[in-house]
């Protein structure tokens, strides 16, 4: 069976999919891409379902070797790719041969990337995902993170002529002070008027303590009217809580099913990617919009992938 094998992991690389569903109300957290936006253009880059499993890099990406021709593609932050040495190019398929080394380096722009590979990896399924659940030691490779010498199976070895001349224009843009919009709620009254004004009107940075479980920022403190305590309940992707230092927290793929202190607001899902590619010291501004506009904007993220599958697949016949 085909592998590739890791030469250099760089300092928190997984294996991450879309996610680990229904699993909730017994505590495990859905996991998944941080960047799902990101992680299915690369699977559709090299003909794979749109939420096939890749290699999620933060900050530094891998150097990997293939024992077998194949066809990947890298998409998210610039971590600048080479392919034996050589600059190669993002946001296109690349074939690779046995013997090839691809590598990446620091991230020159977003925080994380991720690597798709023609045919996906042959990774047995947890709970119905491959995502790594870091904390429980549970899916992707053995549970953890990659590590120097770990060979991952793949399940076939594709050729691009299988998977045809793929190749889109990078649209990532990342700025180093962003706009995310929000809905307020579900305790927004938890917090003065004051406090509202203070979330939507300052400017907050992204602390060096985030991680995967949640994006703390650092700014002004949210005034609460009695406290931030509340009985426990669940915790959506995006949720921003406010505890009690009174600056934000937003809730990412690896958070906890529950928590017990006040939501001024969600991210909306169309800027999450946003937030995921947002590196330490990116200023963050907030917007709140209604719901309405929200479920509208997403529907044009699903319409657009869904635009870009035809468009790829298609390239294939014409090739």
């Amino acid at each position: 069976m085909p592998k590739m094998t890791i030469i250099s992991p760089g300092p928190l690389s997984t294996i991450q999919d879309a996610g680990r569903f229904g699993y909730m109300d017994t505590g495990f957290s859905p996991n998944g891409a941080m960047d799902l936006y990101s992680m299915k253009i690369a699977n559709l880059l090299v003909g794979n379902a749109m939420c096939d499993g890749v290699i999620e890099m933060t900050m530094m990406g891998v150097s990997v070797k293939f024992d077998a021709t194949s066809t990947v593609a890298i998409t998210g932050a610039d971590m600048q790719p080479e392919l034996n040495g050589e600059p190669t190019k993002m946001y296109a398929a690349i074939e690779v041969k046995a013997g090839d080394v691809l590598s990446l380096k620091m991230a020159k722009s977003g925080m994380r990337s991720y690597l798709a590979v023609a045919g996906g990896f042959d990774i047995p399924l947890a709970m119905g995902s491959m995502s790594t659940n870091l904390k429980c030691a549970l899916g992707g490779f053995e549970g953890r993170k990659l590590k120097k010498g770990d060979e991952i199976l793949l399940r076939q070895s594709v050729p691009k002529a299988h998977v045809g001349s793929r190749d889109i224009k990078p649209e990532n843009n990342f700025e180093n002070t962003i706009v995310v919009r929000v809905v307020l709620g579900p305790q927004d009254d938890y917090f003065t008027e004051n406090g509202i004004n203070t979330f939507l009107t300052s400017e907050y940075t992204v602390s060096d303590k985030s991680d995967r479980m949640g994006v703390r920022l650092d700014g002004e403190q949210i005034e609460n009217k009695n406290g931030v305590d509340i009985i426990s309940d669940g915790i959506a992707t995006g949720a921003v809580q406010i505890p009690a230092s009174g600056t934000p927290i937003i809730m990412m793929a690896d958070r906890q099913t529950t928590g017990g202190y006040a939501k001024i607001a969600t991210v909306i899902s169309a800027d999450l990617k946003n937030i995921a590619q947002a590196k330490p010291g990116t200023k963050v501004k907030f917007k709140a919009v209604r719901e309405k506009e929200a479920v509208s904007l997403k529907k044009e993220e699903d319409k657009k992938l869904k635009k870009l599958q035809y468009e790829l697949t298609y390239s294939v016949w014409k090739d």
